[in-house]
């Protein structure tokens, strides 16, 4: 097992038991199962070290801060974290917690239906719940601590537990308008009104609500193109928030990811985009303080997903519920039109069409489409399509199929009439796009679905665009409204045969799969053990032919292929979602870890579903690497440990031993050394017992880095060495590269600069042709480390900056809290102290989020080399002792170095401290 770890779940715990550390230890004693715990003695000097830093002094609140919701896995754990920070808030009753989270319902213009009972508060807060209502138990939140930023990290937390954050950060964001509506119309008033609002050049809102069909959209984009227009932007920023959609896949889109995108519009590398969306926001409204600049953030789920992204300038909101908390300059309530707006539209859509017998036919045709945009829009594109037909025939075709409509809004009846006008391929188009998972598409996904070529798809969706039944998405792709959506694929289920929709998914998933097999082949050439089954590539797929070319077509499609992996696992394509899963494996651990969670839950998912033990198993070794990699200690752990027990009772020790590894992994993660060469020499074990000489290799890697990081060099260049030479043998070189790595940074340290730097070189090399930016990232830090070593500081940091890029954009925090406390030893040495105080308490920030306690020592220890060069003894000291007192804890030879440097005086200000 991995070592038990000093966190904030532990200082939760503390707080239910009141402070009582025998309480906590026995409690922590009953739930371990027999496996190992702290001493009682170990238990309470960890406790006196964390609380001084959270407990509030003279009052009767457990934290000076409310419970952190951060990690929470399940409805338990969200149901304790309610409990805790009820008694935070001082323990308000239930019937007050009710009534302040109706009160702010009410005031955000929720119906009296949707308010909710004591008792359903209460549930809230109970163990043993399968599933929590997220709306509620953030609104709950809210009612115990407003404050903005804690309710976000709620939010999150619950997007996590949830399973939704996968698909919420999944969001497309353009730097350019959608192209305005051709003979825009009518909304007179409201353009009036919204034009002089947003003219300011100011921080200014304008919101536009209504119902769905109404026209919001058009109106929004218009208006931004108007203002445009007349004096050019220098930045428009738009997004759909998707806070409405009819398909549960596609929640609303997650504030965090929305800004991520925003910010790399605004040429902000990944790198430095900020984690937690505070940060991200502050600097989002920075780069737009003094530009020239609109964003329109379409189709709004609720005043909390919009607040974060408000700019320092205009912006322009839709949104189907009211916005009235964000007090408006400008709020347009927008309503079907008027008959004369309504009647204008249509005749603009439809000039050059004879009235007929009936004057009125113009008049009965908008009442009947209810006046609602969406369905005028519709009919006036049909009547245009068919000028041999009066205004008359028009009505009386209408009227006759409004009789069977039981919607009142005309909006089913026009798409429909629409719909009808079509012909048959144009019909059985429309019908299978509406079947797409995913948000969007482009024109090789339509020709999978319809079983045609490249150019009839092209011309199929160039004419539905004409039509208005889809709109152009830019880019080449292509997006349906949700109303459209859901009466096509009503009609689908109603006028295609069961197996022909199997048929027409089927395509688009060998279309799919296909495609990330060559994108992947050409990455990662000769890796077909893991594409064992992949359909015969597609008739019309996108050239693929360089590496770049696959990478900008896997990045670009991600968000759709999890939609597609879910899809597949939920609805009888498991062999579909597993082989996706395993086609993408190597290029999402190279750098799209968050993704790659996704992608392999939904394979998880669909093994079981299919019952396939051993495919299950597989997955979860994969979102257990998954989470490692991104710093998530906890979900790694869990997922490993089921993907173990699975292979156990499968009888496969090779599977076994590749989760044993991730442990292993895990466990230097948080700096529990001897576990982690545990986990690794059973890995080797049982690797050998399979019979699997590459799997041996990669324990032999990994247990050389469990000595080095235990300090047994001899025994860590013995293991890297004969995994070296398994690995070139088998002409493997992600391994090889591995195995370079960390023979280089073992040779660093026993003063065999020449060889490591050498070693270290090659490995960079390796990882770079491989696109392995997680491996590249940890060579680069090893050559900062060596450099810093011959005295070249100014080098050193030129590669831990490298390094931090690299880790920054692949979200490794384990790496990144490396990079971070490299390049603060470069600046002690160059006496920058301002500089290298920052960069440890970066890495110190980081390093206690994921429990890297070794990096957490080396950042104190750092911290005390600062405060002893600046001249402040009792901060070094302090600094020195909370850094000897983790080593101490985890049995590392820097702890000897530490009490000599406190029994006599710090080492001179620059010594490098720790090695990687």
């Amino acid at each position: 097992m991995v070592r038990f770890v000093v966190d904030d779940a532990l200082l939760e715990r503390l707080a239910h038991w009141r402070g009582n550390v025998s309480a906590l230890h026995r409690d922590m004693v009953a739930d371990a199962g027999g496996q190992p715990v702290p001493s009682l003695a170990t238990l309470q000097r960890a406790v006196r070290r964390a609380t001084p830093r959270t407990r509030r002094a003279g009052t009767g609140r457990p934290y000076a801060r409310p419970p952190d919701p951060g990690g929470v896995a399940t409805a338990d754990d969200i149901a304790l974290r309610l409990r805790l920070l009820r008694e935070w808030a001082g323990e308000p009753s239930f019937t007050t917690i009710t009534s302040r989270v109706n009160d702010a319902w009410t005031k955000a213009g929720r119906p009296g239906n949707e308010l909710v009972g004591r008792t359903t508060v209460v549930d809230c807060f109970r163990m043993g719940r399968r599933r929590l209502n997220t709306d509620l138990v953030v609104a709950i939140v809210r009612a115990l601590h407003s404050e903005p930023g804690y309710v976000a990290q709620w939010h999150q937390a619950l997007l996590v537990a949830g399973g939704e954050q996968r698909a919420a950060a999944q969001v497309r964001v353009d730097d350019e308008l959608p192209p305005d509506l051709p003979g825009f119309t009518g909304r007179t008033s409201d353009v009036r009104r919204l034009r002089r609002a947003l003219t300011a050049t100011h921080a200014v809102v304008g919101t536009i609500e209504g119902m769905a069909g109404v026209g919001k959209t058009w109106l929004a984009v218009h208006v931004a193109h108007l203002l445009h227009a007349e004096k050019p932007y220098r930045k428009v920023l738009f997004v759909n928030l998707r806070g409405f959609h009819h398909d549960p896949r596609q929640p609303p889109a997650d504030p965090a990811a929305v800004l991520d995108g925003f910010l790399r519009l605004l040429g902000v590398p990944g790198p430095k985009i900020p984690y937690d969306l505070p940060s991200r926001t502050r600097l989002y409204r920075e780069l737009l303080a003094d530009e020239r600049s609109l964003v329109v953030l379409d189709n709004a789920a609720d005043v909390d997903q919009v607040r974060p992204l408000l700019p320092a300038g205009p912006v322009l909101i839709t949104s189907r519920r009211s916005l009235a908390a964000l007090q408006p300059s400008a709020s347009i309530a927008v309503d079907v039109f008027s008959r004369p707006e309504a009647l204008r539209f249509l005749r603009r859509g439809a000039s050059a069409v004879a009235t007929g017998e009936d004057p009125e036919a113009a008049t009965r045709i908008v009442e009947l489409c209810g006046r609602l945009p969406l369905a005028l829009g519709l009919v006036a594109a049909q009547i245009a399509g068919r000028p041999d037909w009066t205004l008359t025939d028009h009505a009386e075709r209408l009227r006759q199929r409004h009789r069977g409509q039981r919607l009142e809004d005309g909006v089913e009846l026009a798409i429909d009439l629409s719909y009808q006008r079509l012909d048959a391929e144009r019909q059985r188009l429309l019908r299978l796009l509406a079947l797409h998972p995913a948000e969007d598409l482009d024109a090789y996904a339509a020709a999978a679905l319809i079983g045609s070529d490249l150019d009839g798809a092209r011309a199929g969706l160039r004419r539905l665009c004409d039509d208005h039944l889809i709109q152009a998405a830019g880019h080449g792709r292509y997006t349906l409204h949700d109303l459209i959506r859901v009466h096509a694929m009503v009609r689908a289920h109603d006028h295609e045969r069961p197996h022909e929709i199997r048929a027409a998914l089927t395509r688009l998933f060998d279309y799919y799969l296909s495609t990330v097999a060559a994108a992947v082949n050409v990455l990662h050439p000769g890796g077909e053990s893991h594409r064992q089954g992949t359909p015969a590539p597609a008739a019309e797929a996108p050239g693929l032919s360089t590496p770049e070319a696959a990478v900008a077509w896997l990045d670009g499609e991600q968000s759709t292929l999890v939609g597609v992996a879910a899809y597949a696992a939920e609805h009888g394509w498991p062999t579909h979602a597993l082989d996706l899963a395993r086609t993408l494996s190597r290029y999402l651990s190279g750098a799209h870890n968050r993704v790659g969670v996704a992608i392999h839950e939904q394979a998880v998912r669909a093994a079981r579903l299919a019952g396939d033990l051993r495919a299950q198993a597989k997955a979860l070794t994969d979102v257990g690497g998954a989470h490692l990699r991104l710093g998530e200690a906890t979900a790694a752990v869990s997922a490993c440990e089921q993907a173990i027990e699975l292979f156990r009772r499968l009888g496969d020790p090779g599977g076994q031993a590749g989760a044993e590894i991730h442990l292993g992994n895990v466990a230097l993660q948080l700096s529990s050394l001897a576990a982690a060469a545990a986990h690794h020499q059973r890995a080797l074990t049982l690797f050998v017992e399979a019979g699997d000489r590459t799997g041996e290799a990669r324990a032999l890697i990994n247990l050389g880095v469990s000595h080095r990081r235990l300090g047994d060099l001899d025994s860590a260049i013995g293991y890297l060495t004969r995994g070296l030479a398994l690995h070139r043998d088998a002409g493997d070189g992600a391994g090889t590269a591995d195995a370079l790595n960390g023979i280089g940074h073992a040779e660093t340290i026993t003063g065999r600069y020449d060889a490591a730097g050498a070693h270290l070189r090659e490995a960079v090399q390796l990882y770079r042709q491989l696109g392995s930016r997680n491996g590249e990232a940890g060579a680069l830090d090893g050559l900062g480390l060596l450099h810093l070593r011959l005295g070249q500081p100014e080098t050193a940091g030129d590669y831990h900056r490298q390094s931090l890029v690299l880790t920054r954009e692949i979200g490794n925090r384990g790496n990144e809290a490396w990079a971070l406390n490299g390049l603060a030893e470069c600046a002690r040495a160059l006496d920058q102290f301002g500089a290298a105080r920052d960069h440890h308490e970066a890495a110190l920030a980081i390093a206690a989020a994921i429990g890297a306690e070794e990096q957490q020592a080396r950042a104190y220890a750092g911290l005390g080399h600062v405060y002893a060069g600046q001249g402040a003894p009792e901060l070094a000291r302090e600094n020195f002792e909370r850094a000897l007192d983790i080593y101490a804890g985890l049995g590392m030879p820097e702890a000897d170095e530490l009490r000599g440097r406190l029994r006599d005086r710090p080492r001179p200000v620059g010594d490098e401290f720790g090695d990687h």
